[in-house]
């Protein structure tokens, strides 16, 4: 979404998105997109073709591919790409996945310059177009006014009355989570703070970090959705998560946030507003894309995460955002 408006305001151009529909919610929420379509995976090839056929009537300029998978090939290669079409102008983020292979499964760490952060990595094909991402860019995000109603419901005036912390203590995957002893002593040592937790309806463990201060914690987990979750970190003073798309929402919302970065090598954030926490000097880290292996120290003694302990957090943001501690049972 960094590229939104480089694209609309330096090309003075519409720009339209094409997304699978679960993940519309989040684009709506920026109102320099004049189109979103929305592809339903259910329909399969067929229904990519169709949207193709609508895609082709409105005579793009520009197309970029910025996920390169075998969706978004098909569309670029029915649209033209390369040499059928030559009115358009096409741009491709590469993943190379060959240099991905030597840096994950042959430990050649300088096939992949670290930290590798993503929003670069999007960036960067664009820059063909002579497109400058040097200027920061002001949206005013724009949510619809049912999920800002609910919201604010939710919060019960908590983001204005006391000093919150919000909490994301799940992830996609097993390995990139902080222990959950680690999210009770953060909230056991900041009496002084209230927090908001943003999860899943399945990710049950966050009843044991309500548990240890009911009175303070607000456990959201699974009672909210998408676009309401976002919201909510919109309105965050401080977001303390793993690498997630909550993270990446704070990054892009210009939020303060603590990162807790262990096993994944390319969730890494962009933004000043965002502290960086991680183990340095690990020869095992990063160890995959997206924390889906099995950490390969002995023991399975996941260090990369578990040596980032809650007083370092505390101390961190005392440090960068300025947190009030005086209290705090340090």
């Amino acid at each position: 979404m960094s590229v939104i408006e480089p694209l609309k305001f330096q090309l003075n151009a519409d720009v339209h998105w094409i997304s699978r529909s679960d993940f519309t919610p989040m684009l709506k929420t920026n109102p320099n997109l004049t189109k979103i379509w929305s592809y339903e995976k259910k329909t399969g090839l067929l229904g990519l073709f169709k949207m193709v056929a609508q895609l082709r009537k409105e005579e793009f300029d520009y197309i970029y591919d910025a996920h390169q998978n075998i969706r978004s090939f098909i569309v670029r290669t029915l649209m033209g790409f390369p040499y059928l079409n030559p009115k358009v102008k096409f741009s491709v983020r590469r993943k190379h996945r060959i240099r991905r292979f030597f840096f994950f499964q042959l430990n050649r760490r300088k096939a992949i310059p670290m930290p590798f952060k993503a929003v670069v990595s999007f960036q960067k094909p664009l820059k063909t177009w002579g497109l400058d991402f040097s200027k920061e860019y002001y949206t005013d995000w724009h949510f619809p006014e049912e999920v800002i109603q609910r919201g604010k419901s939710l919060l019960n005036r908590i983001l204005e009355e006391h000093k919150v912390i919000t909490l994301v203590p799940s992830a996609a995957w097993e390995l990139k989570r902080w222990p959950v002893n680690y999210w009770k002593d953060l909230v056991c040592l900041l009496p002084d703070y209230r927090f908001i937790i943003i999860a899943g309806p399945t990710d049950h463990f966050t009843k044991e970090i309500e548990a240890v201060a009911p009175e303070r914690v607000y456990n959201l987990a699974g009672k909210t959705n998408l676009q309401e979750s976002f919201y909510v970190i919109s309105q965050s003073q401080i977001v303390v998560s793993a690498d997630t798309g909550f993270l990446h929402a704070a990054d892009l919302f210009k939020v303060h946030a603590i990162a807790l970065m262990g096993p994944t090598a390319f969730g890494y954030p962009t933004g000043h507003t965002v502290k960086v926490m991680e183990v340095e000097g690990l020869p095992c880290r990063p160890c995959s894309k997206a924390g889906n292996t099995v950490c390969k120290l002995p023991d399975e003694y996941r260090a990369c995460l578990l040596d980032i302990k809650p007083e370092m957090v505390i101390k961190a943001m005392r440090e960068a955002f300025k947190l009030d501690t005086e209290n705090s049972k340090l």
